[in-house]
């Protein structure tokens, strides 16, 4: 079984056209530093806080802003967009949802082990920041169907309950019971209150990965997921805390497995956790 969508390169690939033109690197790193201390030749930064967020509200920037940004990058509309970056694509994969979803149509691609393999195999890299020609990037439309929304999650139990629906909660066990409310040294991303989203099966999106941060085979992907009900016949919602962790899951459904309707919960649970009115399941108990 291959993976349903050309969206992945090699190390070896992308070594090969780091100065093929109209091939782009994107360096997202959670840690945004690492790109200062060495990232591959002609790459180029984005900080997913400063870049993506709004600066007031807790939202995205708009088509528009997205549209801005590409051109400041220097990213032509015709370009192939290569995304990388630490902890197995963590935030490449966010990057790449986001693109998606704010109607980026480039082919995007995402290089297979990050830049943990790319370092691990001693390729070239760089302090310096590329010279970059700005471009008119045009003009952009959110495609919705990517995102859900906590008003549209909780609707959606209806159809986990009916069988035509599915959650994926791929934070760790712990966080899924309940008897943690953050991931270990990320206490400002905790909420008042453990557990997980009625119905939604705990498949940690660590599982889909190998150790030098490649995907699994589709093959043993398809058994991953489907061994849980999570099926391409479902209407899928993947979650995390803040959709870094689920942007990852919905790569891998979405695009490796080509299941046609996924969408990342991007308020996750530090809203779902937070908010009133909201049912949660907890399944740790005090011994």
């Amino acid at each position: 079984m291959d993976y349903a969508k050309d969206v992945l390169v090699n190390t070896d690939w992308v070594e090969q056209n780091l100065n093929t033109d109209g091939i782009r690197l994107i360096e997202v790193d959670e840690d945004i530093l690492l790109y200062d201390t060495g990232h591959a030749p002609g790459a180029v930064k984005v900080d997913w806080q400063q870049d993506f967020w709004h600066p007031v509200e807790r939202d995205f920037i708009g088509p528009d802003e997205v549209s801005a940004l590409l051109g400041k990058l220097g990213i032509r509309e015709t370009d192939t967009i290569v995304l990388y970056g630490d902890k197995s694509n963590w935030w490449a994969s966010y990057a790449y949802w986001f693109l998606s979803y704010s109607g980026v149509k480039n082919p995007l691609k995402l290089m297979n082990g990050g830049r943990q393999k790319w370092i691990a195999e001693g390729r070239p890299t760089t302090t310096d920041a590329p010279t970059v020609t700005a471009t008119t990037y045009p003009a952009l439309r959110r495609d919705d169907s990517l995102r859900a929304y906590r008003d549209e999650v909780k609707a959606h139990l209806q159809s986990v309950s009916a069988g035509s629906g599915a959650l994926v909660d791929v934070r760790s066990p712990d966080e899924f019971s309940g008897k943690v409310t953050h991931m270990p040294t990320y206490p400002q991303e905790g909420v008042l209150r453990g557990g997980h989203i009625p119905g939604a099966r705990s498949i940690p999106w660590a599982k889909a990965t190998n150790e030098d941060g490649t995907f699994k085979s589709a093959d043993e992907l398809s058994a991953l997921y489907g061994g849980e009900g999570v099926t391409a016949d479902k209407d899928v919602i993947a979650y995390c805390r803040i959709a870094e962790r689920s942007s990852h899951t919905w790569f891998v459904l979405r695009e490796l497995l080509g299941y046609p309707k996924v969408r990342n919960y991007d308020g996750s649970w530090t809203e779902w956790g937070n908010a009133v009115g909201m049912p949660i399941e907890k399944t740790y108990t005090e011994d």
